[in-house]
């Protein structure tokens, strides 16, 4: 009887054959080549933050180097000066190049006829002293302004009497507008427009992150509203909380507002162009250049001349300069610097808005239940 195929043994192997491997397909079975690596890292997360630890170090020498170079050593340069008194007295003239020498510094001066003129261009912010010449050339009254620029105040407060005692000509110095007793030092403006500058990007970032699907109406709309209500913090913070300044309040909580809007914007405007890189050109235009440049902690007789200048024009500065008119030259008020504030914020606004289908963020226009979850 022959066996059942569930009886069959199997056969065995031929003593030559053997047991072949599964054989590799593709790339999958050969080591990545340098190529391959360097595709990989571009895709990882090591990449952008590699391209971090680099960008941050840069950062901290440039921060470090802009408000090192533009305060660690304030050095008058041009100082507007009035002059009143006699003009041809031979004896101003020798006070006046002693007061240069001893200031290393040029006396602009601006000759006006009589003393109120001379306090009233200092009302006008257009000179920071006034240089009276009496009894021809035998005195000197020398009236400063601490709210005009407290470093350039101090600055001739100390020189005076050390040229008195070179010259001979005794001088009597006078401040004609002095600080704030809550601000003996004058750097509360500078600190109240620096937290509107930040807290107004800072404001836009977290946006942009926690309320990436507003769209572009309502990411103004949103940026105005925690302007105004920033703004209206901070003043009733220095104001009523602390009592370090006496602040004209409307006037002062605009002021900080816009500011907070202008800043909030211009980070907008950037993350539009340069999206997750906007703060790179944003805390360069804002807090490595504007901030020292600002006038507020060196007043800008007292910084070097360009960056001085150039300071007027960026919104830190502009910032400061409506904000010090406001506390301390009540009815002088010029309209540069909130046409400077303006002129940003319309500006990021607009390139914002044109190019804002270039944003980051926003949801579109379709219905919400048709929206990817």
């Amino acid at each position: 009887m022959s066996p059942t195929p569930d009886e069959e043994q199997p056969r065995p192997h031929p003593p030559h054959e053997e047991r072949a491997e599964p054989a590799a397909h593709g790339a999958h079975g050969r080591p990545p080549t340098r190529a391959d690596r360097w595709a990989n890292f571009k895709k990882s997360p090591f990449r952008p933050a590699l391209v971090l630890v680099f960008i941050l170090a840069a950062a901290a020498a440039l921060f470090a180097a802009s408000y090192t170079y533009s305060m660690a050593n304030p050095t008058p340069h041009h100082i507007p000066t009035g002059v009143t008194g006699e003009r041809d007295a031979a004896r101003r003239s020798q006070f006046v190049a002693a007061m240069e020498q001893a200031l290393d510094a040029q006396l602009d001066l601006k000759h006006y006829a009589s003393g109120e003129a001379a306090r009233s261009a200092i009302d006008e912010q257009r000179i920071y002293a006034v240089l009276d010449v009496r009894d021809n050339g035998a005195r000197v009254e020398l009236d400063v302004s601490s709210a005009s620029g407290a470093s350039v105040a101090q600055v001739f407060t100390e020189s005076a009497p050390q040229v008195a005692r070179e010259t001979g000509i005794p001088v009597t110095v006078k401040d004609l507008k002095p600080l704030q007793s809550g601000d003996p030092r004058g750097l509360a403006i500078f600190y109240i427009s620096l937290a509107a500058v930040i807290i107004g990007f800072v404001g836009a970032i977290q946006l942009s992150v926690h309320a990436r699907g507003l769209n572009p109406a309502e990411r103004i709309a949103f940026t105005i509203a925690y302007a105004l209500l920033g703004g209206f913090a901070v003043a009733a913070v220095v104001d009523w909380g602390l009592g370090a300044l006496d602040l004209p309040f409307v006037e002062s909580w605009l002021i900080l507002a816009l500011t907070m809007f202008t800043c909030g914007m211009v980070f907008t405007m950037f993350n539009t162009f340069f999206h997750r890189w906007a703060m790179i050109p944003t805390w360069g235009l804002l807090v490595l250049v504007g901030n020292p440049a600002s006038g507020g902690a060196v007043a800008p007789p007292l910084l070097p001349t360009f960056i001085g200048r150039l300071g007027q024009w960026l919104p830190p500065g502009a910032s400061v300069n409506a904000q010090h008119t406001a506390v301390y030259f009540q009815g002088h008020q010029h309209a540069f610097p909130f046409l400077v504030l303006t002129g940003w914020a319309l500006l990021s606004s607009a390139l914002f808005w044109f190019w804002r289908h270039r944003h980051p963020g926003g949801r579109g226009t379709q219905p919400l239940h048709a929206a990817a979850v």
